[in-house]
This record gives C-alpha cells, structure tokens and sequence, in this order.
C-alpha cells in the first residue's frame, strides 16, 4: 500500500470546491482544510506506487481551483 499527504493551494474563492471534489475521490482517505500557506492538505491511499504516481499526476493537478501542490510520500522504516 502507498501513501502520501498531498498539500494544496487553491485559487480564491475555490477551497470548498476543491475540497468537496478531493472528498468524493475514492482513493482519498481524509481532507482537511488549514490556514497558512496551504489552503487543504489530503492523504492518500494507492495499492501500488505507480498508481498513486498516475493519480497524482493525472487527477489531482486537474482539479478545477487547483493553484499548486506538494506532495509528501510516506515510506516505511
């Protein structure tokens, strides 16, 4: 299983869209919302690395409002 924490930083005026679409995404695990320099930060759960690689490139910098991202992925000791 894959993991990673994706941070989000959105447009104006479109965090709770981009929330509300990273919610109904079936591999997302739980969004919240921050105050800082990111907007959301959602993580995310893959059955390999290549699909949480596809995801990630495919889905998620797609979504509507969505200004930038980092992505952190989690590793096992």
């Amino acid at each position: 299983m894959s993991e990673a924490f994706v941070l989000f930083k959105t447009r104006p005026a479109h965090e709770r869209g981009v929330y509300l679409t990273l919610m109904n995404h079936t591999s997302v695990v739980e969004v919240h919302a921050l105050y800082g320099e990111f907007d959301l930060v959602a993580r995310l759960s893959a059955d390999t690395s290549k699909s949480l690689t596809t995801m990630l490139m495919s889905d998620f910098r797609q979504i509507e409002g969505v200004k930038d991202t980092q992505t952190l992925i989690a590793v096992e000791y």
